[in-house]
């Protein structure tokens, strides 16, 4: 039996990446998992299609379903539990992983940028939210994720890589802040309703194969502001199977204080615990 044997989640943001992470290790431990993304097919130069993600974890033995929806519209993710639930039934989990981010001097971010940042990255999560918690609150038993993002807390000065890795994502951390914000507040309004509401953010850089594209470096430099993917999916795991109330948790941080040991995405091996390093060879897809 897993920790997440007979539940059901939803992962936004799964196609690839830290959501198809989670999405592979939370079906190791027994979940039926939805993945969710934009669409199905190619992203460009980035490896992974919502299609190929699910067939990942069907072909290692776990349940698994894709549904698309652009978080940017209302009208997209306006239905998008129910679609969920009509593959595997009621949601016990819903995970909001999915982030849009936009590089830009806080003088000069746009309107746009601004609203397409805030629809996915904060109202989102909210409506999705709102859309699962009915019938968590009816059935008593829930747990709800934000991904957020050590960029939502200025860092101090001097800024250990240079004002040009700081001041762009300014916006990016502004509509993160208010998310777990939102998550705080939520976590105690829904707790006497057996509803566990958290957030989980890395230290700085979860060196996914996308992010060693454009973080690599800083990692290189800063070994200690990258974590591998295992780690943050391996809190994300104990925040969803646990009894935490409003945490706004740094994984490794999370991991150490609760001594737990990290896992392979398969669940079969332990790899370390929240001090394991960074393998710059090794960037999980």
């Amino acid at each position: 039996m897993g920790e997440l044997e007979g539940r059901i989640a939803l992962i936004t943001g799964a196609s690839r990446g830290i959501g198809k992470a989670i999405a592979q290790r939370l079906a190791a431990e027994g979940a039926a998992v939805v993945l969710s993304a934009s669409r199905r097919g190619a992203h460009g130069d980035l490896a992974g299609t919502l299609d190929e993600a699910v067939q990942s974890i069907t072909a290692a033995g776990g349940r698994a379903a894709g549904e698309t929806a652009n978080l940017v519209s209302d009208e997209e993710r306006g239905d998008l539990v129910a679609r969920a639930e009509s593959h595997f039934g009621p949601l016990d989990i819903l995970i909001n992983n999915a982030a849009m981010a936009r590089w830009s001097l806080p003088s000069a971010t746009s309107l746009r940028d601004r609203r397409k940042m805030m629809e996915v990255n904060l109202h989102a999560p909210v409506d999705l939210a709102q859309q699962a918690l009915s019938g968590m609150r009816e059935r008593g038993r829930g747990w709800i994720l934000n991904l957020s993002s050590e960029s939502a807390r200025q860092p101090p000065v001097p800024y250990r890589d240079g004002a040009e890795a700081v001041h762009p994502i300014v916006a990016y951390g502004a509509s993160k802040a208010a998310l777990e914000r939102y998550t705080e507040g939520l976590a105690h309004e829904v707790a006497a309703d057996g509803v566990r509401v958290n957030a989980l953010a890395p230290i700085a850089i979860v060196l996914t194969q996308e992010a060693a594209r454009f973080a690599g470096d800083i990692a290189v430099r800063h070994p200690d502001m990258a974590e591998p993917v295992e780690v943050l999916v391996e809190a994300a795991l104990a925040l969803v199977s646990g009894n935490h109330v409003g945490r706004v948790a740094l994984s490794r941080r999370f991991l150490h204080e609760s001594c737990r040991p990290v896992r392979s995405l398969d669940g079969a091996r332990v790899l370390g615990d929240g001090r394991m390093p960074v393998d710059l060879a090794r960037a999980v897809e």
